[in-house]
């Protein structure tokens, strides 16, 4: 049975022959300046028979060299690259800039390796707890292959933009967006993570094209609007409790070795009414929002 899978046929690149341009513009210039003067020499010259055959080939063949070295330069700039083909047939790539020469008859198919920065538009997602959330993507990538980016896809940028917007989204609803306890890895609070993630996808994704991504990081973060201000309350209200929490551990911790200290330094004896008085009055001023006001009691505690 025949293995139909993408990947075993899967173009790789290889390196083309071609020859330097400098040296066959050198020909050229020399085979017009020869043909010019076979041109003024019959010219101004009396030919026999065999010289207007000579002349006649020369002006014949010629010609016919001189338009097919002409067809075979072509130039490629420094991080460009030019694909060769041969009636269709990848025959390599060529990698060296400059004025380089190949066969007339073969084709020349230039491609850019040079880094491309991409930004992605704000993509309505859901997290993973079902908020819809608006994420965007700055995305820096280079084509490494040129026959898979050039044979494998039909075009591969736009490829490379429909699978950052795939990547993107699949990234957007894998993590909550943010976790007020900070106990688990969220899109707001775990950037490094989530862009090293969203990176490793993307490689994944677009090495079907050859394309190989350098960077990338979330631009664009935020709850959508229909859900941004009832976010922002229970955000704020996660805060208050979180910070209610901590005030009332710390207070409990204070009495707690407030009353050992007393009670270890002999300062004075408490017994079950008086200890819970007095740990009903601190817990007051250690977690009142507002200032306390001291009251002197002149008489007993049991009157």
């Amino acid at each position: 049975m025949t293995d139909s899978h993408p990947a075993m046929n899967a173009s790789r690149e290889r390196g083309a022959w071609s020859t330097s341009g400098y040296f066959m513009l050198v020909l050229f210039v020399a085979l017009l300046v020869l043909f010019v003067a076979r041109l003024v020499s019959f010219a101004s010259g009396s030919p026999t028979d065999s010289e207007v055959l000579g002349f006649l080939g020369s002006v014949v063949l010629m010609p016919l060299a001189l338009v097919g070295i002409a067809k075979g330069f072509y130039m490629i700039q420094p991080n460009q690259a030019a694909a060769i083909t041969l009636f269709g047939s990848y025959r390599g790539t060529d990698r060296a800039h400059g004025l380089r020469w190949v066969w007339p008859w073969m084709g020349k198919v230039r491609i850019s390796v040079r880094a491309n920065n991409v930004v992605s538009e704000k993509l309505k997602v859901n997290d993973l707890r079902g908020n819809p959330i608006e994420i965007a993507t700055n995305v820096v990538w280079r084509v490494a292959d040129t026959a898979q980016a050039l044979f494998d896809v039909d075009d591969y940028k736009a490829f490379v933009f429909v699978q950052i917007e795939a990547a993107v989204r699949s990234i957007g609803s894998r993590y909550p967006y943010d976790d007020i306890e900070h106990q688990e890895v969220t899109l707001r609070g775990s950037h490094d993570q989530v862009n090293a993630e969203l990176r490793a996808e993307l490689n994944e994704r677009l090495v079907t094209a050859g394309i190989t991504v350098d960077s990338c990081g979330l631009t664009h973060l935020a709850y959508a609007p229909e859900i941004a201000g009832a976010m922002l309350r229970r955000q704020q209200a996660e805060a208050v409790i979180s910070a209610r929490k901590k005030l009332v551990e710390g207070a409990v911790t204070m009495v707690e070795m407030a009353l050992t200290q007393l009670s270890e330094k002999n300062v004075v004896h408490l017994d079950d009414e008086r200890r819970a008085a007095m740990v009903s009055n601190l817990m007051v001023v250690l977690c009142g929002e507002r200032d306390t006001q001291p009251v002197v009691n002149a008489g007993s505690l049991y009157q």
